[in-house]
């Protein structure tokens, strides 16, 4: 009598609590069918900015390393870390990881390539599925390139391979999370038309300290077409 009446208390409705909960936490998907088919490169649509995304590679190390290195002190104000400092990764440790996490399918990153150069980087994150299919969006372009327009469509390229693509993770949703003061990537959330979320306390562990962040998010129902529909083509 006594467990009757304890379990009526975690009821809602004709959906347990507990029942509410695995169907949010618990991956529905067959594991087998998670893995990310990625695409050897995905092209800018006809009309913009001759931009192509393609997967890292172990012999993009010296390329990668140069644009880094050149970028230092413009991407340093970005830099998220590991707050516990962990061992950082090298160069074919971190590709390794990358095809950890396609395999698992839980995280994607692209290089941006524009004349066959190494510009940048988009990447997909914290892929969840289950009940939320969402997953985080970063990226970073190099200060040469700043103003091209190729962030926003980077972004809006990737967000059609994840919403729609047939090779992608069929998200519901992206996030983007920004530091207040970035407003170049700000610019980037406006462009596409994402919606501000308001402010996360103490998101991110940024250069030594943790940081808030502002929240932007896309849905898949919010476009009805392509993402990168929402650009003014560039020639």
């Amino acid at each position: 009598m006594h467990v009757r009446r304890a379990a009526a208390r975690w009821h809602n409705g004709s959906v347990s609590v507990f029942q509410s909960l695995r169907d949010i936490f618990t991956l529905r998907d067959d594991p087998s069918d998670r893995a990310l088919d990625m695409p050897s490169r995905l092209e800018a649509p006809h009309g913009f900015a001759r931009i192509s995304l393609r997967p890292v590679r172990e012999d993009d190390q010296e390329d990668w390393n140069d644009v880094r290195w050149a970028n230092r002190d413009w991407l340093m104000p970005w830099e998220s870390g590991d707050p516990l400092g962990g061992r950082p990764l090298s160069f074919n440790e971190w590709v390794r990881r990358m095809r950890q996490d396609e395999q698992a399918g839980v995280g994607a990153v692209f290089l941006i390539e524009y004349q066959m150069q190494i510009v940048g980087q988009v990447s997909l994150g914290a892929i969840s599925y289950g009940a939320m299919r969402t997953g985080m969006v970063g990226y970073w372009v190099s200060q040469r390139y700043a103003g091209h327009g190729f962030a926003p469509l980077a972004v809006a390229m990737l967000a059609d391979w994840a919403f729609r693509d047939p090779s992608g993770p069929h998200l519901h949703r992206i996030e983007i999370a920004i530091l207040p003061e970035n407003h170049r990537s700000k610019r980037v959330a406006a462009k596409l038309g994402l919606t501000d979320e308001g402010l996360r306390r103490s998101y991110m562990y940024v250069n030594g300290e943790w940081r808030d962040h502002e929240s932007y998010s896309l849905l898949a129902g919010d476009v009805p077409g392509s993402v990168t529909d929402r650009l003014v083509p560039r020639g």
